[in-house]
């Protein structure tokens, strides 16, 4: 047996504050998209670096209120370049925790992204 990675999956609400919030405030670019019918809910990849994200509108897919902890490296650098794009919705900051350095910022839908550049 291989377990090769997870994937979170996150319920979302509106596609464009998802979009607006994901692609254009925290960098990931849209992989790829999915729809059973034009008019049926979204369901959606996105990436960043070896950080993958899957967005859902179907309601049986995810709760809203969720937290993903994304371990990384250079949180300082990611902190600035948020920031630095004056976002209405989030100023992330640093904290300090027993475990590490972190970073969590809020999506649009209640869901938590906690980055994490772990103690030595």
């Amino acid at each position: 047996m291989n377990l090769l990675s997870t994937i979170p999956i996150l319920r979302i609400f509106s596609v464009d504050k998802a979009y607006e919030f994901y692609r254009d405030f925290l960098g990931f670019t849209v992989a790829w998209e999915h729809r059973y019918e034009p008019a049926l809910p979204l369901y959606a990849s996105v990436k960043r670096g070896n950080i993958e994200l899957h967005l859902s509108e179907h309601h049986g897919d995810a709760s809203p209120g969720s937290t993903v902890f994304i371990p990384m490296q250079g949180i300082d650098e990611l902190c600035r370049e948020l920031n630095a794009k004056a976002y209405g919705y989030a100023r992330p900051g640093i904290e300090e925790a027993g475990h590490g350095r972190t970073m969590q910022i809020a999506d649009p839908f209640g869901n938590r992204l906690r980055f994490c550049e772990l103690a030595p």
